[in-house]
């Protein structure tokens, strides 16, 4: 295996195999995710057939970090094709405000993506939901059959739960497969007259990993100090995403922000200077399209940015800005773009760890943070047991 011009063997040598590995391994998991996920319809369409013909169903996506940037990415859609109330709330967020975050008569359905399973929010959000909610139903998505979340919904009563297959649960520090498995696993019990070509995405990813032409070595090797990650709807989940495995992998060393396009200038712009790099996860979506070629033409005009790169699944609309064109994505729609736009971002983070000389599979020098969180003391509610 090589991954943007570095053999296996280097990899491994300078810390970086495992992630590497799970970053090149996506389009594999996406096709076991797929045939996962057909398995599991009939007890799918059973379980949700009910609560989907509530007119009054609240779906709440929760998750920590990456997990809950999983739910964050995934609300458009599953607002527009679910047609219920769809919010995300970071479990994190759940354990310190569950009685101002949850209502006790509406019923709920809540998706809890995690790869481990073994952070302590994990299982203490879906207990607190319990207590304040008269009508809770879960919907689990993990990659670790041994982890707490798994073990505690497994076969009960009002959970129905997804346990992808075993490689997705990244050995890596940062996740990588994990996320992109669980997202696709979530449009796919959910909106499943939505299909996701995983054939075309994966082709595309494969191209992004390969980095025939060097582009993304190059980035990588740039020298950016700050990154700027862009995208409209379900891609400013992606976007978020795409921030925070910069961040992990290079061990806070280079600076990352998410933004929506729009939303970009009023203040965060404020931000760049010469050795920055702003991406633009461009959407298919011609009205969003408009709106952020609007506003990377204008970080164009500016100059002041030290690189500003688009990456698109169609090539109308970029004469005269560097672009990324990644292949076979032209009527793509933007969840499928979701994918290989997160490939690019993650093998990014890789690279620029990598030429900072930090070690990817476990880039925290200090053990400040931890693949699987630590230091969490779950309090219990006041006048609750």
């Amino acid at each position: 295996m090589t991954f943007t011009g570095l053999a296996a063997d280097e990899l491994e040598a300078r810390g970086g195999g495992w992630t590497a590995r799970e970053i090149r391994q996506q389009p594999a998991m996406w096709a076991a995710t797929e045939q996962l996920v057909q398995v599991l319809r009939p007890r799918a369409e059973a379980f949700l057939a009910p609560l989907m013909a509530r007119s009054d169903l609240r779906v709440v996506l929760t998750g920590a970090g990456s997990s809950d940037y999983i739910g964050r990415s995934l609300v458009p859609d599953l607002l527009a094709g679910l047609d219920r109330r769809v919010e995300a709330i970071a479990t994190t967020d759940m354990v310190v405000g569950g009685a101002q975050l949850l209502q006790r008569d509406v019923p709920t359905l809540l998706v809890s993506f995690a790869r481990s399973g073994n952070s302590p929010e994990s299982v203490a959000a879906t207990e607190i939901a319990e207590t304040y909610l008269a009508d809770c139903r879960h919907l689990i998505i993990t990659c670790n059959g041994d982890g707490a979340l798994y073990r505690r919904h497994h076969g009960r009563p009002g959970s129905l739960v997804a346990l992808l297959p075993e490689a997705t649960h990244d050995r890596g520090f940062a996740m990588t497969s994990s996320f992109t498995s669980m997202a696709l696993a979530a449009r796919r019990i959910l909106l499943p007259a939505q299909p996701i070509d995983v054939a075309r995405i994966g082709a595309a990813a494969d191209q992004v990993c390969a980095d025939h032409g060097g582009s993304l070595a190059a980035a990588a090797n740039g020298g950016f100090k700050r990154v700027v990650y862009l995208g409209s709807r379900g891609l400013a989940g992606i976007a978020d995403e795409a921030a925070l495995k910069l961040l992990e992998l290079t061990d806070g060393e280079i600076v990352a922000m998410a933004q929506t396009p729009l939303g970009f200038r009023h203040g965060p712009k404020t931000f760049v200077d010469g050795q920055t790099l702003v991406v633009l996860f461009l959407s298919n979506d011609p009205q969003a399209r408009r709106y952020e070629l609007d506003v990377v033409r204008e970080i164009a005009g500016d100059g002041i940015a030290g690189r500003l790169l688009v990456l698109a699944g169609q090539g109308d609309g970029l004469d005269g800005l560097s672009a990324d064109l990644l292949p076979g994505l032209e009527a793509a729609s933007d969840a499928e773009l979701s994918f290989p736009y997160l490939a690019w971002a993650q093998a990014f983070a890789l690279g620029r760890s990598l030429a900072l000389g930090r070690t990817p599979d476990n880039p925290s020098r200090t053990g400040a943070v931890n693949r699987v969180v630590q230091g969490v003391t779950i309090y219990p509610e006041p006048g609750r047991t």
